[in-house]
């Protein structure tokens, strides 16, 4: 009897284990399901709040396609002030144009329509390499000279600025992306980690991310990417989690969260995936 119960015993924690595992791989395939692709030559993108996509074709032309994958918006005087650096669309109603090399900023509409543009240098703003959108409609931006976070206004006018950097760490950061998400502002050294501050400029928190890219803050949960995984931080947990990125996703031109999806650039197309 003892042999048959062992015999039994043995049966079922090996079916149980097999059980699990199967079950742990589906969930794994499931987490990255393939939904669409847009078959554009694209050099470059970026998604808004709403899973609209902005993208840069081959020919330096700027196109916005809706959640559907249909055309809704062009631009075609990208390069009229000199090589863009990146488009920053946090805010659906308000893409940003940036030409680093040109301290200016271009304001687009939802429509791609240019509503204005800034000469940073004319703030006597020289040195800035992240911007974003703010929730009350200016723009968040780090003035690498001055070491302060400020937030100025459609104008180029400045309207808050931080305490200096030196005041607040031994070593100052240099953020490459600065997201405004949920009454809080992330500024992102991939060097140095992720600082966090609420509104009113004061820091809260930092945290020790390093090395990651296309960083997202979507419900106050952070996600980034490395070659081959995709971390999800949900506070207050110590650590991120990490999910091995399939084949398919791997070995990308650039790869962004959003939505609850993935949006992932690779031999001159986006392939859209859905997260769980």
């Amino acid at each position: 009897m003892n042999y048959l119960l062992k015999k039994y015993l043995c049966f079922f924690i090996s079916f149980l284990i097999s059980f699990v595992a199967i079950n742990a791989n589906a969930q794994d395939d499931s987490l990255f399901r393939f939904l669409k692709k847009i078959e554009y030559p694209i050099s470059s993108f970026t998604v808004d709040n709403l899973g609209e996509l902005y993208v840069i074709n081959i020919d330096d032309q700027l196109k916005k396609f809706d959640e559907k994958g249909d055309s809704i918006g062009v631009f075609n005087q990208v390069t009229k002030y000199g090589k863009l650096s990146y488009v920053e669309a946090q805010n659906p109603w308000k893409a940003i144009l940036f030409y680093k090399n040109y301290s200016t900023i271009v304001l687009l509409d939802k429509y791609l329509n240019v509503v204005s543009s800034i000469n940073l240098r004319k703030q006597d703003i020289f040195q800035v390499n992240a911007l974003t959108t703010s929730y009350d409609n200016n723009i968040w931006l780090y003035d690498e000279q001055d070491n302060k976070l400020k937030k100025i206004d459609d104008s180029g006018n400045n309207i808050f600025e931080t305490v200096d950097f030196r005041l607040l760490f031994d070593s100052v950061p240099s953020p490459q992306r600065i997201i405004d998400s949920d009454g809080f502002v992330y500024l992102y050294d991939p060097e140095k980690g992720l600082y966090i501050f609420d509104y009113y400029g004061s820091f809260k928190n930092k945290l020790p991310f390093l090395h990651w890219t296309d960083i997202a803050v979507i419900d106050k949960e952070i996600y980034g990417f490395d070659k081959e995984n995709l971390y999800r931080y949900n506070p207050p947990f110590p650590d991120a989690k990490k999910y091995t990125l399939s084949p398919e996703l791997q070995d990308n031109n650039s790869i962004k969260v959003n939505n609850h999806r993935i949006y992932v650039l690779k031999n001159q197309q986006v392939k859209i995936y859905s997260l769980q």
